[in-house]
């Protein structure tokens, strides 16, 4: 298997957090809005704050909370396009090439997948054009690509959903 950077590794298998009522509470609140003080989770849970902020440190440490993100609308600030790429590479994922597209600026993220296809990178862009320049100047070009292939996105959901609908699921498990 190829050994992958840190920053690559989204995929990384552990061991999972053991999680109690409380903590998927947090975290359901965290979910909907990552704003919120200790002292206003610590009210909507009947914790004390301090026992809040032990747990918040706990599962930070854990990595259950990688951190706390502004969700920025892109297309309000010119960048509207999201669209896929899906890449055949000659030979193995190098890490070198993973670490090149993950610097570009445009790309969100890079996964390396299976089937016909050995990479599926998500890109935001401003219009059909910027598309065009990524991909044939940057992405194409890059050593190691074989072919290119692109999906633009019509629309999507929105995370906080998928994350309390989760966190629901992990609570009907450990129930």
């Amino acid at each position: 298997m190829v050994e992958l950077p840190p920053s690559a590794q989204a995929g990384e298998v552990v061991p999972p957090a053991q999680l109690d009522d409380v903590d998927i509470a947090i975290l359901r609140l965290l979910s909907a809005n990552a704003r919120l003080s200790q002292r206003q989770i610590a009210r909507e849970i009947g914790m004390s704050p301090p026992s809040v902020g032990d747990r918040l440190s706990r599962l930070e440490k854990s990595g259950v909370i990688r951190g706390y993100r502004v969700d920025l609308d892109f297309g309000a600030v010119g960048y509207p396009l999201v669209a896929y790429i899906l890449i055949a590479l000659q030979g193995a994922p190098e890490p070198d090439l993973i670490e090149q597209l993950r610097d570009l600026p445009e790309v969100e993220d890079v996964h390396i997948v299976t089937g016909p296809r050995d990479l599926l990178v998500r890109i935001r862009v401003r219009d059909h054009e910027h598309l065009r320049t990524v991909l044939l100047e940057r992405i194409w070009t890059a050593p190691g690509v074989a072919r290119v292939e692109s999906c633009i996105s019509l629309g999507g959901m929105k995370p906080q959903v998928y994350n309390v609908k989760l966190l629901d699921a992990i609570a009907d498990r450990s129930a």
